[in-house]
């Protein structure tokens, strides 16, 4: 166990370092035309998806749990035991997925791939709050 401590402490802190200090730029012409749509979907979308399906999936797995315990049957309780843990495990990653894409993105956007658009994509994704409408 103490081994996969360290593994994921070794991780989170790779993850950490990995991480750009965003500087927020001026919003360029083009993004200020989509600033809107990318706003709506970074402050509205993106906490939605990240925050209200993990906790939607734990309170299903509860209600599960629950109903079964209530019933009494060993069988009930042990499939609904292990489907809690499924929801919670898939909680999790439901909760990490925008934060591994973002990180992608940024290995993409700070390296030059020549994948055209990662460079605009990043600063108009952090600089959208400066965006007039």
């Amino acid at each position: 166990m103490k081994k996969y401590n360290k593994l994921i402490i070794k991780i989170l802190i790779t993850l950490i370092t990995m991480l750009p200090l965003s500087v927020y730029a001026a919003c360029s012409e083009e993004c200020n035309d989509v600033a809107p749509a990318v706003r709506l979907v970074k402050h509205g979308v993106v906490p939605l998806f990240q925050i209200v399906i993990p906790i939607g999936l734990i309170i299903m797995g509860m209600i599960d749990l629950a109903k079964a315990v209530m019933a009494g049957k060993e069988d009930e309780m042990k499939k609904s035991e292990s489907m809690f843990i499924k929801r919670c495990i898939y909680a999790v990653a439901v909760f990490f997925v925008i934060t591994i894409v973002t990180l992608a993105m940024n290995l993409f956007t700070d390296t030059n791939t020549g994948i055209e658009g990662t460079q605009e994509w990043y600063q108009c994704w952090s600089s959208v709050d400066q965006c007039t409408d």
